[in-house]
């Protein structure tokens, strides 16, 4: 399994530099869990800069993938992540959902630059 977090949706979403880094996992989109705080955040950015009608259409892409829901087990384990390596909600969530679904994590997202079962990307500005 892969989950592309928020940073890489918005990436790719973009054609931004690192966009094609993030073509293997959404290629096969049946592998791709996508959290609902991901859902969240992507919305809400794309919505801000470009508008409900691209916020929409970028949430129906990620919802090709498994929407995974926050459970209290997950909920649980991200607060124990988020006290343990002092991460953001947000991350502390998909670490954890990662762990759960034992999926890889595709990010540009530095916070998780670290952590095993990552692929991660350095942002290119």
């Amino acid at each position: 399994m892969n989950l592309v977090d928020s940073s890489g949706w918005l990436e790719y979403f973009a054609d931004g530099p690192n966009a094609d880094k993030f073509v293997k996992p959404l290629g096969n989109i049946e592998t791709v869990i996508v959290p609902t705080i991901c859902l969240y955040e992507v919305f809400k950015v794309v919505l801000r800069e470009t508008g409900e009608d691209q916020a929409l259409q970028a949430i129906a892409l990620m919802k090709q993938g498994q929407i995974i829901d926050l459970t209290s087990e997950i909920a649980i384990r991200a607060a124990k992540i988020s006290h343990d390596k002092k991460l953001p909600m947000a991350d502390s969530i998909i670490l954890a959902t990662a762990e759960h679904y034992q999926a890889v994590i595709w990010t540009q997202d530095a916070d998780f630059r670290n952590e095993k079962s990552v692929k991660y990307f350095e942002k290119v500005k």
